[in-house]
């Protein structure tokens, strides 16, 4: 990377710091169980786990919140938990948690990790995935109405609370507000996030949206043309896994950034950190190739970590190509 160019990057990442943005999304507990396999259960042939230790740290749109404060920005959390312990310690677990609203009716969402010698060896998930009802959408609303933020990050994890019918109040007002809009989806919900600054859906989900292989960069390129003749995002970046990022602008030529990425020991996250990343990169002034590169970036060092992890800005700089 040139000099000029190094030195404008690390001016945008500086530039992340007190960003407010407003989180709207899944809100989950990630639990950890972590231990050793010594032996084979005799009772069927599954593998024993002697847990050593357990760990719970925010997941879903908990984590792209851990992200963005991890990388200076000051996220404001908006969703739904249970009245129960889960949600307790989501609620204590947050800098700011005015907008997360207890539910009597359903549970938090817990996806309960086993790790075995930095393997996953299996995953539960208690959860509840019927769409919310019409009072709780008020209430959402109402916290996107009346909270001070640059722009809103809307993370689906598709557990019900990114309703169509909120989603057709919500993007009105964040157009009409002038206000950027960028979002992680789930393919079941995709079409509901229309009009957006930017949309960041994976490979799979792209593949099952317009009905043939993401593979190549010729299929991947034909995907992403489909999608934004479709809907009205102003930019869309394609999350390819192993073979890193391919960038999208309406009217522009797709370009393609490869992984960085040395060690890959748990993707679990990653799609969070990209969306965190890219997103405080545009408001902090970035274009959409400089934001791309700093989230494939970022990406490429939470994989190396073990569990929903996240980067500072100081780990992010230092993993700048040079």
């Amino acid at each position: 990377m040139r000099h000029t160019d190094l030195k404008r990057i690390k001016t945008i990442v500086r530039h992340f710091q007190g960003k407010r943005v407003l989180v709207l999304g899944d809100l989950m507990l990630d639990k950890y169980l972590w231990g050793n396999v010594g032996r084979i259960s005799p009772e069927a042939p599954v593998p024993v786990v002697d847990v050593k230790k357990d760990t719970s740290c925010l997941g879903g749109a908990g984590n792209v919140c851990h992200n963005l404060e991890s990388l200076g920005a000051y996220p404001i959390p908006v969703g739904l938990v249970g009245e129960d312990a889960a949600g307790e310690w989501i609620k204590s677990s947050v800098k700011d948690n005015r907008g997360i609203i207890s539910d009597t009716n359903r549970p938090t969402t817990v996806k309960t990790r086993i790790i075995a010698h930095h393997q996953q060896v299996v995953r539960v998930d208690q959860e509840e995935k019927m769409p919310v009802p019409r009072r709780v959408e008020e209430q959402i609303l109402g916290i996107v109405q009346e909270e001070d933020y640059e722009g809103i990050l809307i993370s689906d994890y598709n557990k019900g609370l990114l309703t169509k019918s909120l989603m057709r109040k919500v993007l009105p007002y964040a157009q009409k507000m002038k206000k950027p809009v960028f979002v992680d989806p789930k393919e079941e919900n995709f079409f509901s996030f229309s009009p957006v600054t930017l949309i960041n859906p994976n490979h799979y989900e792209a593949e099952k949206i317009v009905h043939h292989s993401c593979e190549t960069d010729e299929q991947v390129e034909r995907a992403g043309q489909k999608i934004l003749s479709r809907i009205t995002s102003k930019y869309l970046i394609l999350k390819r896994g192993e073979q890193g990022l391919t960038v999208f602008e309406k009217g522009k030529k797709a370009f393609h950034i490869p992984t960085i990425a040395q060690e890959v020991y748990d993707v679990t996250g990653a799609g969070d950190t990209v969306i965190a990343t890219s997103s405080l990169a545009l408001l902090a002034g970035a274009t959409i190739r400089e934001a791309a590169m700093l989230a494939n970036t970022a990406a490429g060092v939470v994989v190396g970590k073990i569990g929903t992890a996240a980067l500072t800005a100081d780990e992010l700089l230092k993993a700048l190509p040079k």
